[in-house]
């Protein structure tokens, strides 16, 4: 096995963050009527695209791993509340929740309280995590523990949680020494290194459908992420991540034209995608993408 400094770890990590920032973007630019017509044609909207929640959140992640190595959960809760904008699209309990923190509640009573009690079981905490399973290339199973204990800072259901894991192990697994995994094999690994669970079942549902090529075939089994949740949201993501790893472009149209929960779906997509240097977002579309924000660091904390 190869080395695997900080600065590798973190450059795996940052390339991820990028390609997850243009799926959101771009993905987020088709909830506007006007450029319906533009997805079915694949053709690009104009400039400008602004990300959502979906990336402000991964830089969150990024963050902390670069200034201690590891998931701190509470140094992680607190830049979800510290950097949490409101107009970028979060969902009413997580805004509620991040103000709360912000206001000095303890994030882990307010998220084991959501939803009666039972956690949220959203796709949030999955679409904000390929860029730690990237930094874990070299350890897809540290990947999926890691990916846990940063779930339950706002997402505490088994789903969710179970979500997170499936798509950090997913880009640890495109990230690892060796080269490009097959599809089989991808799905197959993500399956091994999670828990029983609905996301799991869909996970081997993903892995029974790769020969499908339509992917609204797939969805209307797999789910878009229509619902919101990461068992809706998740396999589909991964089935077409799997069907176009190395190739950025042909993921993201893929991903984008199943409809639903477009740019949460495509985040994870495109996280996934470019943890490896040949699904790197074409250059284009990353100068058409809104800045990542100035307080995420550029270069590793330590050499």
């Amino acid at each position: 096995m190869t080395a695997d400094s900080a600065t590798d770890r973190f450059e795996r990590a940052l390339a991820s963050l990028r390609g997850l920032s243009v799926g959101d973007a771009l993905g987020s630019q088709f909830f506007v009527p006007a450029n319906y017509p533009l997805l079915k044609n694949r053709e690009l909207p104009p400039d400008g695209w602004q990300w959502t929640d979906d990336t402000e959140m991964a830089c969150s992640v990024l963050a902390v791993l670069a200034a201690h190595e590891r998931v701190d959960q509470d140094a992680l809760a607190r830049s979800f509340a510290r950097h949490h904008d409101f107009d970028r699209g979060y969902g009413p309990a997580v805004n509620r929740l991040l103000r709360l923190v912000r206001e000095g509640g303890d994030w882990r009573e307010l998220a084991s309280a959501l939803f009666k009690g039972q956690g949220s079981w959203g796709n949030g905490s999955a679409m904000r995590i390929a860029p730690l399973g990237a930094w874990y290339a070299h350890d897809p199973e540290q990947a999926t523990h890691q990916a846990e204990i940063s779930s339950y800072t706002t997402h505490q259901h088994r789903e969710a949680v179970v979500g997170a894991m499936a798509v950090a192990a997913a880009a640890a697994l495109v990230a690892a020494p060796g080269g490009l995994p097959t599809p089989e094999a991808l799905i197959d690994g993500v399956v091994a290194l999670v828990p029983r669970s609905a996301v799991g079942a869909g996970l081997r549902r993903a892995r029974d459908m790769l020969d499908y090529r339509d992917a609204g075939t797939v969805a209307a089994v797999l789910g878009n992420g229509r619902r919101t949740s990461a068992h809706d949201t998740v396999p589909f993501a991964l089935w077409s991540a799997a069907r176009s790893l190395g190739d950025f472009e042909q993921a993201f149209w893929v991903t984008a034209q199943a409809g639903g929960d477009v740019d949460t779906t495509c985040a994870i997509v495109g996280g996934i995608v470019a943890a490896e240097p040949a699904g790197a977002p074409p250059a284009d579309w990353l100068a058409l993408t809104e800045e990542l924000p100035d307080w995420v660091p550029r270069v590793p904390a330590r050499p």
